[in-house]
């Protein structure tokens, strides 16, 4: 379950006191004081930019979203340690980073799960969050192999507000989606439906025939965690769940043995399925 959004927010708590914004996408560094949001003095002295007042504003909102992704992990984190698997058979993932990506990792520690993180090498600082389960925190120095795993892997995907990383990861998912690239139905959930509104003018792409009518049922919009948690339970079951369940109802069992005499002694009785996990052991030709 990945989710997607922009690291350049903070928490509620910090929001409280002097929310600060990042510098850039995942760095440690903050941005100049010209680019702060500004506080309640400053905007009452008339201190304040334009561009300041705006994201004092928008501090408040991006906190919200921060503490909402970190509800809704925590619920999903929940749900999927009831599921009876072998397996942990769905874990939160994310980028690794702060802002949403934190919170997604955060809400899964605190609800007790593994989290995964999925950390990029970038030219500044960035270090993982420290919610990750510490044998689950990957780091990828090129882009393209950490959107192949988040691709490979995601049965859901949760986009949250965010900038051109989280728009390219969200479109990338779609396009692979509209095109059938990817091994399995994947449930994907749009939250903030202000927000992206306000960024997106997707009924454009519609009305111009950029793309089909029938390319706006790949995604569906939440702005509650409650709500998204519906969405991506029912999809998780649908989708997975009881497909697999009728499959071993039916004996039907499509796992492939493993046939390299060296691997068989040491895993023996074991199947690709169980050492790679379902989706890597197949994919769509």
């Amino acid at each position: 379950m990945v989710f997607f959004g922009s690291a350049r927010f903070r928490g509620r708590e910090e929001a409280d006191h002097a929310l600060e914004l990042l510098d850039n996408t995942g760095s440690s560094r903050l941005a100049p004081s010209h680019e702060q949001p500004a506080s309640g003095p400053e905007i009452a002295a008339g201190k304040a930019t334009e561009l300041q007042r705006k994201r004092a504003v928008a501090a408040v909102e991006m906190a919200r979203y921060y503490e909402d992704a970190r509800r809704l992990s925590g619920l999903l984190t929940q749900w999927a340690k009831g599921i009876p698997s072998r397996r942990h058979r769905f874990v939160v993932t994310s980028g690794g980073g702060p802002g949403i990506m934190e919170a997604a990792n955060r809400g899964a520690y605190e609800a007790g799960g593994k989290t995964i993180g999925m950390n990029i090498r970038l030219p500044f600082e960035q270090l993982p969050n420290p919610y990750i389960t510490p044998s689950l925190n990957f780091e990828f120095h090129y882009f393209f192999m950490r959107k192949l795993w988040f691709a490979y892997l995601a049965k859901a995907l949760v986009v949250f507000p965010g900038g051109f990383g989280t728009m390219d990861e969200m479109f990338e998912i779609l396009t692979l989606a509209q095109t059938h690239k990817l091994a399995k139905k994947i449930t994907v959930v749009i939250y903030g439906l202000d927000y992206w509104k306000r960024v997106l003018n997707l009924d454009a792409l519609v009305d111009t025939g950029a793309i089909a009518p029938k390319d706006m049922e790949l995604f569906q919009f939440a702005d509650t965690p409650e709500q998204a948690f519906e969405i991506l339970r029912r999809g998780l079951t649908e989708n997975h769940l009881e497909p697999e369940a009728a499959a071993e109802k039916k004996g039907e069992s499509q796992k492939t043995p493993l046939t390299t005499p060296a691997v068989g002694e040491l895993l023996e009785g074991w199947t690709v399925e169980d050492f790679l996990g379902p989706d890597l052991a197949k994919t769509r030709k």
